[in-house]
């Protein structure tokens, strides 16, 4: 089969020919590239309705074969872009009289890394312009477990070089700057697998104006924020127990994010994949392969059902060429989950926190230093308060290493019910009304034990004290996200979470959760 792909969400006006017989993807780009600051919508469409034609016309120019299908991006993006991709996918595939497509960008993003890497079931860590999330394939949907709350990783870059008169695109100079830099000390922000930018950069923004070198902030800005990103990534891989990732988006094309990544999965032997940088920036090539997969499994668009959706979330896309896949589980004595690695002995556990060869080793030394601490302190104080927890019986600050009460048999994540998850709503109410939160309530940090529904909160190394709403509705958001991408059917089980938190805690806890939700890039 023989596709052509449009791409138009922003920035980069592309069309691209994929001949699924031999594999080759043909692509040709026109990217907007703004006088000065970020993109301006109306330019980026005003490029985009000149630059659409010509792409196309291009490809169609090189084409030696029939088409079989028009594929486009139908979002997410910018709506005055889409609209005119969308006019032109309409118009060619009605002249060619040949099937049309609707692609999701950023499962785009997930599916040529997937295709070009012959991985079976990896988690996607996309870190583009406009975005910064983590995505997994579950229950015939690709699941957004963690993304950015305010801005995308890219933009966030570009912010700073804005502050410091440098030129749009930021991250390529950021990047250059940093090779002669020294590291320089910024916030850390990790929220379960969410993340937040905007501390980092009024950060930075005010070490530069300090009289910092620029070369220094830019060092900091990058082994802070992309130690975020790997760090979440490794949460994704240990929540849904996968062996593969794989990277996406322009600012994948960074060496130090990559060579993090590498670092990271080869100390937990994953396998990581990134696909050659013409994959990686906005580009119709993936358009075109996804656009293949759909137009294979028979989804397809009539023209009357075909508009844009600048706000098409990738968890809304039902997943119709390929198979499910049982999740891989971890089995051994020994557990490498995402901050730790976790040896069992009898009732014991011992959990070490090994340095990341991933971090920067300053980086490195206070997290492993102050998360150590924190759990140690927070999982005795939640158990004063009457939330089941493990037992603490040892604590070796200098190794960052923490012996423990063996508690549970199991996941919660391995045995979900309604009432074990009303459980986890009622330990959340309890410590939030104590004033700290957990930080990272995932079902993989809960154990449950078997016969019954006991269930014990573990690993509060990322909580905190605070009297916050936000910290504590954020906490839920954690939960609830880690549900959707462990469960079959998230639905019952979120509500029940919720009901038995709002019978036992503040109910603008759940208010201000709402409000989380909707601040998400795909909300």
């Amino acid at each position: 089969m023989r596709v052509l792909g449009i791409e138009g969400t922003a920035w980069c006006a592309s069309a691209a020919l994929y001949d699924s017989e031999t594999d080759s993807v043909v692509i040709k780009s026109d990217a907007y590239a703004p006088e000065s600051g970020g993109i301006h919508p109306r330019e980026a469409a005003e490029h985009m309705r000149s630059a659409i034609p010509a792409v196309v016309e291009t490809i169609l120019d090189e084409s030696d074969g029939q088409i079989d299908a028009v594929s486009f991006s139908r979002g997410p993006g910018l709506g005055p872009c889409l609209r005119i991709v969308g006019s032109a996918a309409r118009a060619l595939a009605q002249t060619l009289d040949v099937p049309l497509v609707g692609v999701n960008h950023m499962v785009a993003h997930l599916e040529i890394g997937r295709h070009r890497s012959g991985f079976d079931a990896p988690v996607c860590l996309n870190a583009s312009g406009a975005n910064a999330h983590v995505l997994a394939y579950r229950n015939g949907r690709y699941r957004v477990l963690g993304e950015t709350m305010d801005t995308g990783v890219g933009n966030a870059l570009d912010k700073f070089t804005r502050h410091v008169g440098w030129s749009h695109p930021g991250g390529p100079k950021v990047e250059a700057h940093a090779k002669d830099g020294e590291y320089t000390d910024l916030p850390y922000v990790v929220k379960g697998m969410d993340f937040s930018f905007s501390g980092i950069m009024s950060a930075a923004k005010q070490e530069y104006d300090s009289g910092t070198p620029v070369e220094d902030v830019c060092r900091g800005l990058e082994e802070t924020v992309f130690a975020m990103l790997a760090e979440v990534a490794e949460r994704a891989l240990s929540l849904t127990g996968r062996d593969e990732l794989v990277l996406g988006g322009g600012v994948a094309q960074n060496d130090r994010l990559r060579g993090m990544l590498e670092a990271m999965c080869e100390q937990r032997s994953a396998d990581f994949f990134a696909p050659e940088p013409r994959f990686l920036r906005d580009n119709a090539g993936m358009i075109a392969v996804l656009g293949e997969k759909m137009a294979r499994a028979g989804d397809t668009l009539e023209i009357e059902d075909s508009a844009i959706d600048s706000n098409f979330r990738p968890d809304e896309v039902p997943v119709t060429w390929r198979e499910p896949e049982p999740p891989a589980r971890p089995d051994s004595d020994v557990l490498q989950g995402a901050e730790a690695t976790v040896t069992f002995k009898n009732d014991h556990v011992t959990k070490a926190r090994l340095p990341k060869a991933y971090r920067h080793p300053s980086l490195d030394s206070r997290l492993r230093r102050d998360r150590t601490v924190l759990e140690a302190r927070l999982t005795s104080e939640a158990r004063r308060h009457g939330v089941p927890t493990p037992l603490v019986w040892d604590v070796d600050v200098p190794e960052s290493t923490l012996t423990l009460q063996h508690v549970g048999d199991t996941d919660l994540r391995d045995a979900l019910t309604e009432s074990r998850v009303r459980d986890v709503g009622r330990h959340l109410a309890t410590i939030h009304d104590a004033g700290f939160v957990h930080g990272d309530p995932t079902t993989r940090n809960v154990r449950v034990a078997d016969g019954d529904d006991r269930t014990f909160l573990i690993d509060f190394g990322l909580g905190y004290n605070t009297d916050d709403v936000e910290d504590y509705a954020m906490d839920c958001h954690v939960f609830e996200q880690s549900l959707a991408g462990t469960a079959d059917d998230p639905e019952p089980l979120t509500a029940a979470f919720e009901a038995a938190y709002r019978e036992a805690g503040d109910e603008s806890v759940l208010d201000q959760l709402r409000a989380i939700e909707g601040r998400g890039r795909y909300q």
